[in-house]
């Protein structure tokens, strides 16, 4: 029998429990994010207050909050190249958000192996003369990590400004004893907001999950690969993630070094000078450089895959670790196979990520039933993120075709406009199928078609 005082007590709780699931209840649906996604948070906020609310404190933010808007809007130098034809209007879509039109006398090297990738990276750090900026998502403390670090604080110690930014989440398992010796040669490091804050504020949502490395202001190198030995290395090795990167050279370098320049003064609040070229010309490629997340007005990069994907007559082909787009995308996909367009996609036959992969059946499912090819590729994890539509686009870089790549995490995509730089990447696309397995999804029974729609319910929290 409860006395008065724990009455009392207990009705209180209770009071306070629904009042914060109801406040965080419309800050959830008042965010500006997909009916799916604010739907996801209501059950878990509604239906178990005491756990979806602190939840929410910690992973509930979707763009900039209170706390983190010193970060601002990002802005990159215009570019004025006038595109012609039907690429025009993806062109067009992206400048109307602020994002830099596309540039030409561009150069593209893909990078398609751990092992050269690791080696332009390595070389590049090396031959570098007045520079070397780096920001990763993963940078593991193994014999690959500590011996980018090294590199790079020799180069420090040569009098170059040296700077390594790295997400506090995804490199976790960093600490100081390991960059220790890149701050003692006058290299600087940071990291991006950081996991362990008081009080929560959401901030644990918003990842850093760009790629990038700019040498001497003139070449960068970037795509979907961490520096860890699962995804790179001097030597082959069994087991090796697949990824794709690529090195670039030409006028829109600078906008990812402003990249660079704006995470990096939000992490440290040290402006950067960005370094100009007299004639910074490489090639004759077309690119287009689209960051996105937090800190990008709008979805640009999101609603450009869905232009993208609407506009296709030929073909389209998408690579990705994770498969869970959110309900325009996956109905983009399937409607464009019902049209006639071949539409493949490349994903791993099992991803590090059990969760998501029994997420993704829901959506291969829908969009198989329309004619699209799932091709499952078996020699072990793919990790690149790629996407090309016709002859017309191809789109490389960090954000895996998900909802938190898509709405959450801080990203960064190059836009190949150039035919020959399509073709290279469709090339490598191919050299992909051939060691896949066309994915047969047979209907399941009623408990995993149970589990898989109740999890596609929280698919946009993943």
């Amino acid at each position: 029998m409860l006395n008065f005082s724990e009455f009392i007590l207990a009705h209180l709780e209770l009071l306070v429990g629904f009042l914060l699931a109801a406040a965080f209840a419309v800050k959830a649906v008042m965010q500006r994010r997909s009916p799916s996604g604010a739907i996801a948070w209501l059950l878990i906020i509604l239906l178990a207050p005491y756990v979806g609310v602190p939840l929410y404190f910690i992973f509930g933010g979707r763009k900039i909050q209170k706390q983190a808007r010193r970060k601002g809007t990002m802005r990159l130098s215009e570019a004025n190249l006038e595109l012609k034809g039907e690429i025009r209007g993806i062109d067009q879509l992206l400048r109307a958000y602020d994002i830099p039109g596309a540039c030409d006398g561009a150069r593209v090297q893909l990078l398609t192996t751990g092992e050269q990738i690791y080696e332009t990276l390595a070389r590049q750090i090396d031959e570098a003369s007045k520079s070397c900026w780096i920001m990763t998502f993963i940078l593991t403390p193994d014999p690959v990590g500590l011996d980018i670090i090294d590199r790079l604080a020799r180069k420090a110690a040569q009098g170059l400004d040296v700077r390594l930014l790295v997400d506090d989440l995804g490199s976790l398992r960093l600490s100081y004893r390991h960059v220790e010796p890149l701050i003692k040669a006058g290299g600087r490091f940071a990291t991006f907001m950081p996991v362990l804050h008081l009080p929560f504020r959401g901030q644990t949502n918003l990842r850093n999950h760009r790629k990038i490395a700019i040498f001497d202001g003139s070449k960068v190198i970037a795509g979907g690969t961490n520096i860890a030995t699962e995804y790179i290395g001097p030597a082959p090795r069994a087991g090796r993630w697949k990824d794709l990167s690529f090195l670039l050279e030409g006028p829109a370098v600078r906008h990812y070094a402003e990249i660079f320049a704006e995470d990096w003064s939000f992490a440290t609040g040290v402006s950067l000078e960005i370094p100009t070229l007299d004639d910074d010309r490489a090639g004759d490629a077309v690119v287009q450089v689209v960051p996105s997340g937090p800190d990008v007005e709008g979805d640009p990069l999101h609603h450009a895959e869905l232009s993208a994907l609407f506009a296709a007559r030929e073909s389209i082909l998408v690579v990705t670790p994770y498969f869970v787009p959110d309900e325009s995308l996956s109905l983009a996909l399937a409607l464009a196979a019902r049209r006639g367009v071949e539409t493949t996609l490349i994903v791993p036959l099992h991803s590090n990520k059990k969760l998501l992969d029994m997420v993704r059946s829901t959506y291969m499912r829908q969009i198989m039933q329309a004619g699209a090819k799932v091709l499952l590729y078996q020699p072990t994890m793919i990790h690149a993120k790629v996407l090309v539509v016709d002859d017309r686009l191809a789109m490389v870089g960090s954000a895996n075709m998900d909802m938190r790549s898509l709405f959450l995490n801080f990203e960064a995509m190059l836009l190949m406009y150039s035919k020959p730089d399509i073709q290279a990447v469709r090339q490598w696309i191919n050299s992909l199928s051939v060691q896949c397995v066309e994915a047969d999804l047979r209907p399941v029974g009623k408990m995993r078609e149970f589990s898989e729609s109740a999890t596609r319910l929280l698919a946009p929290l993943l």
